[in-house]
């Protein structure tokens, strides 16, 4: 019965676009950029963004730790470029709040964590041309971040090492 496969087709395709509408939202107030990398300077560099997303970097990474004093935007954004994820707060943050911070981080193999005066708001997550502002530290959104956004990634040096960098602060 050829009118019975078309129906078939039909309803198949019907279901198959209503799964496609029940897939994941996207993370509410992620903001996306479209830097290329591999643009290496020296000296200070200016930024179009608080914190940096991407754009030109210093030859030397910032190694992935935790910091507790700023650091260098240019050895940080090398250290996005290679797929690391950097984590800013205002400096006086109340310490329950880094403490969560900490322990979101906890499992990431290339983070950095550090104050970054004059935010835009409390916590700003970073991987490269992608940031996302939140209020606190338990907000749902970063471990979304961090599952979705990190791993799927563009950064130009993805796979290199966080390690063996700039370990100092402003």
């Amino acid at each position: 019965m050829p009118g019975a496969r078309w129906w078939s087709g039909v309803v198949l395709g019907g279901l198959s676009l209503a799964l496609l509408g029940c897939g994941p939202k996207p993370i509410e107030g992620l903001r996306s950029y479209e830097y290329l990398g591999g643009d290496q300077r020296s000296g200070v560099l200016t930024y179009g963004e608080t914190p940096p997303v991407g754009g030109p970097y210093n030859p030397l990474w910032q190694t992935c730790a935790l910091y507790t004093q700023p650091v260098y935007n240019e050895y940080a954004v090398h250290s996005l470029a290679r797929g690391a994820v950097w984590v800013t707060y205002r400096p006086g943050l109340d310490a329950a709040e880094l403490d969560k911070l900490k322990a979101l981080l906890a499992g990431q193999p290339a983070a950095l964590l550090s104050p970054y005066p004059n935010l835009p708001s409390p916590i700003v997550m970073t991987a490269w041309n992608r940031q996302l502002s939140v209020e606190k530290a338990d907000d749902a959104r970063l471990t979304r971040f961090l599952k979705e956004v990190l791993p799927d990634n563009s950064a130009p040096e993805k796979g290199s090492p966080c390690s063996g960098g700039f370990g100092g602060t402003r």
